[in-house]
């Protein structure tokens, strides 16, 4: 294959008209979704196979991408899940002797469409200013008037139920089957980091599809319950909220992560919003309010909890907020063992911070 210098022209095409010309990374092609960036300097490998970036094409603030390859350990799912790739500079080795495959090939494996070698701080500053939109990669065509077309066919992210396209189809199991405490994972897009976090610490996982019914949960007797992170509009999951809301009922500890979080807002008639342009990176500053301290999370959300409703309902209160815009980034009951969080504490990418939220977890069961 040839250096990045020789690789075919390609066109991204946002929502609005603005458009940038860049070269071609991974498979040759088109691909569209709703456009978004992330601020973390590393971890793009993770960011790529989390469940919670389905439907999205990422843009990646960092100039380097794709430098020091792909491990296979480093996977959060068994697949790529964004819908495309914008970067500054795509590298077509892997310096990394660890690394199994450059980036390159397993963005051809898996037939990913990218664009790099495009001034990703200027498209960065239109979707801050802007907000969060659809967009078009294409490296088959640069006829503007017929990716339009195209373009506006893609649905908005607001409304769209994406859960269940990357949910497991069948229950399976992780960690000590003689472990005694038992905690049933409803797998709304899960990232393996958290399922290895829970193992880590003496939990056997039954993992459950999106759509399980509550009753057949329960079923398996768990000691406690985790709702996963995942992609798409909470509001639109009107069944799997009413699902929520009986595993709550159930007095069983639940812990809930991003849109695990959502959910539990939304169980307890606490409606959530699309965000301007949501919070992605491994560098954000969320305060607990319980402890007082200051902890550097990584997140990765495009919805928020409604603060004014949380603020009206005598059951729930606030636990975390984000200390760069003041939004919800925990919650609780006060009548129940039921708890969540918006950031990411399994990591992968990101720092450890907030691990400490397994621990109370676990020791809840």
């Amino acid at each position: 294959m040839g250096k990045l210098y020789n690789r075919p022209d390609a066109l991204l095409l946002l929502q609005d008209g603005t458009y940038f010309k860049g070269k071609a990374v991974g498979k040759i092609g088109t691909a569209t979704g709703e456009i978004c960036f992330n601020t973390g300097m590393t971890g793009y490998q993770e960011v790529f196979t989390d469940p919670s970036y389905f439907g999205q094409i990422m843009l990646m603030n960092n100039v380097h991408i794709g430098n020091y390859g792909i491990l296979d350990t480093e996977s959060e799912s068994e697949s790529l899940k964004i819908a495309g790739l914008v970067c500054r500079e795509f590298s077509e080795i892997a310096s990394r002797p660890q690394s199994t495959q450059t980036l390159q090939s397993y963005f051809d494996e898996n037939g990913m469409v990218g664009i790099s070698d495009v001034d990703t701080r200027a498209i960065v500053r239109h979707i801050r200013s802007e907000g969060a939109m659809n967009a078009i990669i294409s490296s088959d065509t640069s006829d503007i008037e017929e990716l339009k077309a195209k373009l506006a066919k893609v649905p908005s992210m607001a409304g769209l139920e994406l859960s269940s396209k990357v949910s497991t189809k069948e229950p399976y199991f992780m960690g000590d089957e003689k472990a005694k405490k038992k905690v049933a994972v409803m797998d709304y897009g899960t990232k393996l980091n958290i399922l290895r976090r829970l193992a880590e610490r003496g939990c056997y996982l039954k993992v459950f599809p999106a759509n399980t019914p509550a009753t057949e949960v329960l079923a398996w007797k768990p000691n406690g319950i985790m709702l996963t992170n995942g992609p798409g509009d909470p509001g639109a999951m009107t069944d799997v909220i009413a699902q929520v809301k009986s595993l709550i009922e159930s007095n069983i500890p639940v812990f809930g992560i991003c849109l695990g979080h959502q959910l539990l807002a939304e169980a307890n008639g606490i409606k959530t919003y699309k965000m301007h342009n949501g919070h992605r990176g491994i560098n954000h500053p969320v305060k607990n309010l319980i402890t007082g301290k200051c902890e550097v999370t990584s997140q990765n959300h495009g919805f928020s909890v409604n603060a004014e409703m949380v603020a009206n309902n005598p059951d729930v209160e606030i636990t975390h907020i984000n200390l760069n815009d003041n939004t919800i980034e925990g919650l609780r009951m006060k009548s129940k063992k039921v708890f969540s969080v918006q950031h990411h504490p399994e990591a992968a990418p990101g720092p450890h911070d907030s691990t400490y939220l397994f621990d109370e977890f676990v020791a809840m069961l």
